[in-house]
Formats: C-alpha cells, sequence, structure tokens
C-alpha cells in the first residue's frame, strides 16, 4: 500500500483559509482553494487532521485527476488509476457519491455506475479474478467519490465517514442548530483567547460554548468518534492509536476558562448541559436559562458570539426585530467586549442600531449568513 498520500479537506464556503491555518498548526504545507484544502502525508497525517481539524467537513485521499468529457474517458481514467494500491481484495467500495457542474456528463447515476465498473474491471485485472465473476465485496468499506468540474474529473476514497462536525457529544439538538465546525471556526475567526471570559446568550444546545471550551482546553475535536479508515486493513491500529495518545496528551484539562451560555428556553439550557456533560465539560461551562436583555457583567475584555434566531429559524419578523435591537441596547455598556453575531438578516446592522466593524460572508449549510464583527475597545488588564 502506499506510504504517501495526496489528501484533501473539504470545508464550506468562507472557511477556507481557517482550515488552511488549522493544518499548518500541525506542521502541515497545504494550498487553498475554492471549498478545499489540499496537503499530501501519510497515514499519520490522515488520523492526526480528521482528530484535530476543528473546521473541516471531511478528509479525503485523491486517487486522481484527469479529463472526462465522455463516458469512455471517465472509464479509461478511472480503469487507469492504481487501486491495488488502496483496495484490498474483497474490499467493499461503493461509489458513494458523483457530482458534476458545469460538465458535458451530468447523468449522476450514469457516472456512479461506470466509475463502479472501471474500479471493478481494474482490481479483477489485477487479482486475476475472471471477468464476469463478481468481485466478493465482504470486507472493510472504502467509499468512493467522484466529483467533475468543468470536464476535469477528480476521484477521491474518503477517510473520514460521518462528517467531522459529529463529534459525538449532542444528545439532542434544538430547532436549525449551528454545526459543530462551523461555530469552531467561528471562534477561531474571533478575537478570543482561553484567558478571556466567553459568554453566549442565544446559547440554544450549546454547541459555541463546549466548542470554545474544548480549544481552550486544546482538546481534539474528534477524540471522541471514529474514523473509516481506522477499519482499514493497512492502516496500523498502533499508529493510529499513538496518535489518539500524543491529542489525549496535549489536552490541559487544568486550564481555568470563563465560559458562560445563556439561554431563554430552559428546555434548551436543559439540552445544553445534557451536551456539555456528554463532552464531559459540565463543570467548565457555566449554563442558566436568563432572558438576553438581562445581561450585565463587570467583566472587561471578553468576547460575545451569538447566533440568535434568524430567518428560516423564527416564522415572526416582529420578533426577530425586537430581538437584535434589544440586543444592541443590551451590548453597548459592554465597550471592551468584542461581538461577533451570525444572521441571514440583510438589515440587521440597522436594527441593532450601529455598523459593525466587518463583516463575513459564510454558509451555515446552505443558508447565506454573515458575521457581524464588533471590535471592542483595548483596556489593559491588571495582571497583579
Amino acid at each position: 500500500m502506499k506510504e504517501k498520500f495526496k489528501l484533501v479537506a473539504t470545508v464550506a464556503a468562507g472557511l477556507e483559509a481557517v482550515v488552511g491555518k488549522e493544518i499548518r498548526n500541525l506542521g502541515i504545507n497545504c494550498q487553498i482553494a475554492n471549498g478545499k484544502v489540499f496537503f499530501d502525508g501519510s497515514v499519520e497525517v490522515i488520523a492526526r487532521t480528521n482528530l484535530w481539524l476543528r473546521a473541516a467537513d471531511r478528509v479525503k485521499i485523491v486517487v486522481g485527476e484527469f479529463p472526462a468529457r465522455t463516458f469512455e474517458e471517465l472509464f479509461q481514467g478511472v480503469f487507469t488509476l492504481d487501486w491495488e494500491n488502496y483496495l484490498p481484495l474483497g474490499a467493499k467500495f461503493p461509489i458513494s457519491k458523483a457530482k458534476c457542474v458545469k460538465s458535458k456528463l451530468h447523468n449522476e447515476p450514469s457516472v456512479q455506475a461506470i466509475s463502479k465498473k472501471a474500479v471493478a474491471k481494474k482490481l479483477q485485472k489485477y487479482f486475476h479474478r475472471p471477468e464476469g465473476v463478481p468481485l466478493q465485496e465482504t470486507g472493510a468499506e472504502f467509499k468512493i467519490e467522484v466529483s467533475i468540474l468543468k470536464d476535469k474529473a477528480t476521484i477521491m476514497i474518503d477517510t473520514t465517514g460521518a462528517s467531522l462536525f459529529k463529534r459525538g457529544y449532542r444528545t439532542e439538538k434544538g430547532g436549525a442548530p449551528i454545526k459543530e465546525n462551523m461555530a469552531a471556526a467561528i471562534i477561531e475567526l474571533s478575537n478570543w483567547f482561553p484567558d478571556k471570559p466567553f459568554i453566549d446568550p442565544t446559547c440554544g444546545s450549546g454547541t459555541f460554548c463546549i466548542e470554545a471550551a474544548m480549544i481552550g482546553m486544546n482538546i481534539a475535536p474528534g477524540f471522541n468518534r471514529d474514523f473509516a479508515f481506522e477499519a482499514w486493513p493497512w492502516v496500523d491500529k498502533e499508529l493510529v492509536q499513538r496518535v489518539r495518545d500524543e491529542a489525549e496528551n496535549q489536552a490541559n484539562y487544568d486550564i481555568e476558562l470563563d465560559i458562560s451560555g445563556f439561554d431563554i428556553d430552559g428546555r434548551m439550557v436543559e439540552i445544553a448541559k445534557k451536551n456539555a456533560a456528554e463532552a464531559g465539560l459540565s463543570d467548565v461551562i457555566k449554563l442558566k436559562q436568563m432572558r438576553l436583555q438581562d445581561l450585565k457583567t463587570d467583566k472587561i475584555n471578553g468576547v460575545i458570539i451569538s447566533n440568535p434566531p434568524y430567518g428560516e429559524r423564527m416564522l415572526d419578523d416582529k420578533a426577530v426585530d425586537i430581538l437584535y435591537n434589544e440586543m444592541g441596547q443590551t451590548f453597548a455598556p459592554l465597550k471592551t467586549w468584542s461581538k461577533f453575531i451570525l444572521t441571514s438578516d440583510e438589515n440587521f446592522e440597522k436594527k441593532y442600531g450601529s455598523q459593525a466593524d466587518k463583516k463575513r460572508k459564510l454558509y451555515n449549510g446552505t443558508l447565506r449568513v454573515d458575521l457581524y464583527q464588533y471590535y471592542g475597545q483595548r483596556v489593559k488588564r491588571n495582571l497583579s
């Protein structure tokens, strides 16, 4: 099997630079493209990136790229790739996904069927199996993906399994929750550091607070879950365990963090408490039922991150307008605090009552949203 792979981390539009920074922080060189970050590495790098990337969706192996303007070109291109270096005899190899954009080939089920046939034919030839006799697919699963963009095919194998946002701590979720990887990315885009107070005044199921605590304690986001590649027979289980043990040793469970989450909905606060307990962070995060208007604090230099109800998440527009207005009034006295508010409402600044210092376009699933960024006045803290 291969020693080194061409790899790609897939990522939501607008978060490519965040994931690029995470990969570089792991000591890996990378190149950023639209919705993707490319890098090279061994099985150890596959393990490390799956375990540590907070803002990415998945990590995939790029098996090959080639032009595919016809089904014959697609078949030959897939057939030519070195499948024997990835798929052992008996492997399951579903073509789990085909995506065609701005391409002559646009019938996705046909792209899947032809790609499957080409891989099967290559393996039959390599393993000297008679043609016409189907391969037994009883072993480990290797999910293959075919992406054709402007007549260029990219063939990949997913190493992750369930998307990286599935950390394993969410016992229940409320209406339209923010994904864990999007929450982590927004915290990384903010100017929060673990020595600053952190508040989410519309905490819902607690995702921002939990992600902040994991960042603050340097807990690997994938620590509590398994990945697809771990079932592959050529992956060294001891190596993966070593990467997991290293991650465990890098966590700082003794650091003092000041993280609070509030929500007007008592049921959501209970869900947030359950999720925090599942993540092992009950004693780290303060969660309480409270109206946004009642938020007051004497602390300085903190960070507020909020994903308030908006658009599809709340049917009553008038209630949203009132909430945004109250938010502006409640946050105004907190001069040294930075505020980061995620919403799809294009008139947010008007309703909030002041213009953001910076606005960043993001996508929460398919919904276009903006991250409104208000920076607090800097005050030197008395550290004595």
